[in-house]
């Protein structure tokens, strides 16, 4: 259990890493583990300004978690439009939109029961 929970852990900075390489913005982190029926632990969402960055963003999280964890993704979906793209470490889902995409979906407002972590950036 502690093994894994450092795995997750360590999955989600490196996640992190990859998104602040290339500027993402508006990062969230919602914790689903206190949420019955979830299909995983953690969302980790952010968004990019256009389709060439949301695309920059993913390749970066995959560069950046392949390199220093030896871990891919079990299912990446919705690279072609670039306009959401979710990444699926089956623990951590990552959620990668472009703005207006974002906001009409709004899926922090859909989890409302999870735990939020904001997290700052320098740019």
């Amino acid at each position: 259990m502690t093994k894994k929970e450092i795995g997750t852990d360590q999955l989600i900075t490196q996640i992190l890493k990859g998104i602040e390489e290339v500027k993402g913005n508006d990062i969230n982190i919602l914790d689903l583990r206190e949420i019955e029926n979830t299909v995983c632990s953690y969302f980790v969402i952010c968004n990019g300004t256009s389709n060439t960055q949301v695309n920059a963003i993913v390749n970066s999280i995959q560069k950046t978690v392949s390199k220093e964890l030896k871990d891919k993704p079990w299912h990446v979906e919705g690279s072609e439009n670039a306009e959401w793209v979710l990444i699926d470490y089956v623990n951590v889902v990552v959620h990668v939109f472009q703005k207006h995409i974002r906001e009409f979906y709004d899926i922090e407002g859909l989890w409302g029961d999870a735990k939020t972590t904001v997290i700052e950036t320098n740019y």
